[in-house]
């Protein structure tokens, strides 16, 4: 397949790199230390599944790479509609682009830019992130996609895209319902953003006090909430389920949220605890916990 991938970090990076090492054209766009790290020494993966060293065709304008079969698309969420523009030129040929994303907006916001018949959905599960320019360093033995159609006519698109993936040893799956999916793991997600963040401290501290739990819960009942309210398929035990996903995380876990507030980065927030918050004010739901947590980082969103 002729792969691109827009935003070459942690997600982007690594399942990219792995595409590329099963024999697939991949092309990544980068920009910055991290696209001159890529033309010079090319892609380095460290990873327990196997570490990696490829020479990568890399780019910060997506248009130098022609057309693409499909488009992983893993930017900043603030970034979203920018870098919908700007791959344009890579769908020119009737490509799909796969948005690998927080949050569970990503199809919606990528459609209105592209049009609906060019975005499916994806989830990602990995933790890695840009060790220095030019490496991706995965941490935890866990590297799985999960994703799926949001037309029928994009299941030949998907069912490829999956081959390609099985072809790359990428533990990934063709979801029925890419929507529950999407908000599965936004369940968990925006706990882990949320109280990660807030405390400045790793999920073992939160999960252990009875208070920071209890706040962990309570914003995992209300995005579960939401949900449902919107008409998503979400089980009636799936805040136990994701309760139970991290108390398996490693205590020192911490969202990549907490990491950039802490480096005085911008923030997701308005996607994450901020969009709960917005989309239970439109359905008339409660979410205070993850309001009150928006508001508080709110001061923080735009970086130091």
């Amino acid at each position: 397949m002729r792969i691109a991938v827009m935003g070459a970090g942690g997600v982007g990076g690594y399942f990219g790199g792995r595409l590329q090492q099963a024999g697939h054209e991949v092309a990544f766009v980068a920009r910055g230390r991290h696209l001159e790290a890529l033309r010079s020494k090319g892609l380095t993966l460290k990873s327990p599944l196997g570490d990696a060293n490829l020479k990568v065709k890399a780019s910060e304008n997506p248009a130098e790479f022609g057309t693409a079969d499909v488009v992983l698309f893993a930017v900043k969420l603030w970034d979203t509609e920018s870098a919908a523009e700007r791959i344009r030129p890579l769908l020119g040929n009737g490509g799909v682009v796969i948005p690998f994303q927080n949050g569970v907006e990503s199809i919606a916001r990528l459609g209105k830019v592209l049009g609906a018949e060019r975005v499916m959905g994806g989830a990602a599960y990995i933790a890695a992130r840009i060790g220095e320019p030019g490496t991706i360093v995965q941490t935890g033995p866990i590297a799985r996609l999960r994703f799926g159609t949001t037309l029928p006519a994009q299941r030949k698109a998907a069912e490829t895209f999956l081959a390609a993936c099985k072809d790359a040893k990428i533990d990934a799956e063709l979801a029925d319902d890419i929507e529950r999916v999407l908000w599965e793991k936004f369940v968990l997600l925006v706990a882990i953003s949320a109280t990660t963040a807030i405390t400045r401290k790793a999920i073992g501290a939160v999960r252990t006090d009875p208070d920071l739990r209890w706040l962990l819960e309570t914003v995992m009942r209300e995005t579960w909430a939401v949900g449902r309210k919107r008409g998503v398929k979400l089980a009636d035990d799936q805040v136990a389920k994701t309760l139970a996903q991290a108390d398996a995380f490693t205590p020192d876990m911490r969202a990549s949220m907490a990491a950039d507030l802490e480096a005085g980065g911008r923030l997701e927030a308005p996607w994450l605890s901020g969009a709960v918050a917005r989309m239970a004010r439109e359905a008339g739901v409660d979410a205070t916990a993850n309001r009150a947590i928006y508001a508080a980082l709110k001061p923080y969103i735009d970086g130091r």
